[in-house]
């Protein structure tokens, strides 16, 4: 399959299909300068509010209610939010759920996929590990295999938040969208089509969109920085590519301790607790990488939550 799959007209159908098995998350206006940056009118979407912690529900729903499920039930690989969501949308199903993580997935992200009763497996050092550990379980056990994000379902699914994005906010010119595989920015983009501007954020330890712009292909990148368990495939998405090069602003890069800075922001202005991977799209706009022009009118899509960043006595 290819982009071309990848419509919105699709989207449409899709949102359609599994609106009642998600939540249309909350947008919140502030002003940046309560978080320590310029006096600036900025939205959050906030999709770290969804169902298991992050967008990824929405990808997981959509192939488990368009594709057939064997009795094996369905497989996936994950830095954990993939993993979660796909747990979370089985449970919800009724279906055995499989899960494969790297060693860098947040205990907070291992902890959620168990509590949905799904098995988990962690080996391996990086996603692509686990990616081929899942592989081997899917060849042996006729398990439906889910990709995180290089699967026409997950992206149509991924795009239906560029649609519920529009319904909050029609007069929006600006998105901006933290990239991992893609999967996220490519079903978005596929929705809007340029008719707003969305601008890539990704770590730098993990610039996978940055180099496939630099290579113009997929290409191998580093996998490191403090978003690793969310930020850091190998490459981006054959599928999300070429939707991608059309319509999505060459990817802005922020540091771990830019990162982290967004982070307690989130918390200090609006006690929200966001994960590495959900805060880094806030950390280009706080931390001055990317600076909106006067006429546009900014979102940032806060993705993630999965986190242990904050405990309760």
């Amino acid at each position: 399959m290819t982009a071309v799959n990848i419509d919105p007209d699709k989207i449409a159908r899709t949102h359609e299909l599994i609106r009642d098995h998600v939540r249309h998350t909350p947008v919140a206006k502030i002003d940046l300068r309560d978080f320590g940056g310029p006096t600036l009118a900025v939205d959050l979407k906030l999709e770290l509010l969804q169902h298991s912690g992050s967008f990824k529900v929405r990808g997981a729903f959509t192939n488990l209610l368009t594709r057939d499920v064997p009795p094996a039930g369905v497989v996936a690989a994950s830095g954990g939010n993939h993993g979660a969501a796909v747990a979370y949308a089985a449970m919800r199903r009724g279906v055995p759920a499989h899960i494969f993580v790297p060693s860098v997935a947040s205990q907070a992200k291992i902890d959620l996929i168990r509590s949905y009763g799904a098995e988990l497996v962690v080996g391996g050092d990086r996603y692509n590990d686990a990616l081929a550990a899942s592989e081997v379980y899917m060849g042996k056990s006729g398990a439906l295999a889910i990709h995180a994000y290089d699967q026409v379902e997950t992206l149509l699914g991924q795009g239906t938040l560029g649609k519920e994005i529009e319904e909050d906010l029609p007069v929006m010119t600006t998105l901006l969208v933290a990239v991992g595989g893609g999967g996220l920015i490519g079903g978005i983009a596929a929705w809007f089509r340029g008719r707003v501007k969305i601008v890539a954020v990704e770590s730098d330890g993990a610039p996978t969109l940055y180099e496939a712009f630099k290579a113009g292909r997929p290409v191998d990148a580093p996998a490191g920085g403090i978003a690793a368990d969310s930020l850091a495939p190998k490459q981006v998405g054959q599928m999300m590519f070429p939707i991608a090069e059309k319509f999505v602003e060459p990817p802005v890069l922020v540091s771990d301790a830019e990162i982290l800075a967004a982070q307690k922001a989130l918390w200090a202005g609006l006690r929200v607790v966001a994960e590495p991977g959900g805060a880094a799209a806030f950390a280009a706009l706080l931390s001055g990488k990317y600076v909106p022009g006067p006429q546009e009118k900014v979102c940032v899509l806060v993705c993630g939550s999965n986190t242990t960043a904050v405990k309760f006595a």
